[in-house]
């Protein structure tokens, strides 16, 4: 009888271990495939995000999504790396978030390592092709804006804080105007909706304990303190940009194109970059998909080769980590709490604003210039919200497209 029980019990260990394993296995193929595709900087990877694991993996639903976002948005670091994690945590637990990271960020930090090393002489910054992915991010936040207006800012209420946190997105441009919206949206929602009657959040399964989590924060935070004294103690090149790229992780709100004037201060001052050699690296980063803090990974290979890559890719990316997983558990407790969805609505319908303000600015202003730009862009979004064209198509029709613009123009 004990052999039977014991069998029965290694079956169960085993069919745990292999869901565990296909979890993995889907987390990996979903990230390396948005790593691959994702051009357009953070806003636009949101709404690669939301068509990957909502609409079509439905791993999580529009409210769950919006509320990572919201999250993330409040955290420090790159914002669409960490629902990218968070995403993976959720999916399959410490491990995923892990994989995730690791499929959505190595394709960009291959090919800026590359750009580092054999093509820093070719100007690409005014490439059709490049244009081109601009355009489709256009399309791709276009699609997401919609999808999510009508779930998170229907009603008059809900898409008066959408159009008002776009405003005032649009008009008072910092790296802490998305947080004071997303709080201001949140109080006002607290206000509104606390005694309404809406549906109870899905449960968000984070298989990582509260202790877990502290440690998590306390790591981060032992860090950011402990590594600019350690730096003084033992000056070592490899430390130093330790220190200088986990700082710049760890201190800039709103991730993306934020991040660029402390790595210039952290690089080109200190002398490991010289400017014209950071400046070709920035154009290189527009031009490959995944996010924009693999620029640390080109900055790191220009100064210390390959070791320098690897130590910058790190240390940028380590905080947005230790933040997220940190962050999640006591995240997922709070938003059962019905004041709590109520700010949540709130914030859900800010956040709609916020993409619908990047939507328009930097998106649409700087990527549809022309006529032929804006025809190419209604067609990719044509493709997407009506064919139903999967994003690395658009993606590919967007490419193909700019290329023939400038070819004609």
């Amino acid at each position: 009888m004990q052999n039977r029980s014991d069998a029965s019990q290694a079956q169960i260990g085993t069919k745990a271990g292999s869901s565990r394993l296909r979890a993995l296995f889907e987390v990996l193929a979903a990230s390396v495939k948005l790593g691959l595709t994702s051009f357009g900087g953070p806003i636009a990877h949101l709404g690669y995000f939301h068509e990957e694991y909502v609409r079509k993996r439905k791993w999580l639903d529009d409210r769950s999504y919006a509320d990572l976002v919201a999250l993330c948005q409040f955290l420090p670091g790159p914002a669409s790396s960490q629902v990218g994690i968070g995403i993976g945590v959720i999916r399959a637990g410490l491990a995923g978030g892990i994989v995730a990271w690791l499929g959505f960020t190595l394709p960009s930090v291959f090919a800026l390592v590359l750009f580092a090393m054999f093509v820093q002489q070719f100007d690409i910054g005014d490439a059709g092709w490049v244009h081109g992915l601009k355009i489709a991010a256009v399309a791709i936040v276009a699609q997401a804006v919609i999808g999510m207006g009508h779930k998170l800012a229907n009603g008059r209420s809900r898409a008066t804080i959408a159009a008002a946190s776009a405003a005032v997105a649009l008009m008072w441009q910092n790296a802490f105007s998305q947080i004071a919206i997303i709080a201001a949206a949140g109080l006002l929602g607290a206000a509104l909706y606390r005694s309404s009657s809406t549906e109870p959040p899905s449960l968000l399964h984070v298989s990582i304990g509260k202790r877990t989590a502290a440690g998590c924060l306390f790591l981060f935070a032992g860090l950011l303190i402990a590594l600019p004294l350690l730096r003084q103690i033992w000056p070592a090149a490899e430390l130093a940009w330790f220190d200088s790229y986990y700082r710049a992780g760890s201190l800039v709100f709103g991730g993306g194109h934020v991040v660029l004037p402390m790595l210039e201060s952290e690089t080109v001052s200190a002398g490991w970059v010289g400017k014209d050699a950071f400046l070709a690296g920035y154009g290189a980063a527009q031009a490959v998909p995944g996010p924009l803090f693999t620029f640390a990974s080109y900055l790191g290979a220009v100064s210390g080769g390959l070791g320098g890559a690897l130590i910058a890719t790190a240390a940028i990316f380590l905080p947005a980590f230790l933040l997220v997983v940190g962050s999640l558990p006591f995240w997922s407790s709070l938003r059962n709490s019905r004041r709590f969805q109520g700010a949540l609505a709130g914030i859900n319908a800010a956040v709609v604003g916020i993409l619908l303000a990047a939507l328009y600015n930097p998106l649409w202003t700087t990527t549809v210039r022309t006529s032929a730009d804006f025809a190419l862009a209604a067609l990719l979004f044509l493709l997407l919200h009506i064919w139903k064209s999967p994003p690395w198509a658009v993606v590919a029709a967007g490419a193909l497209g700019g290329s023939l613009i400038y070819t004609i123009a």
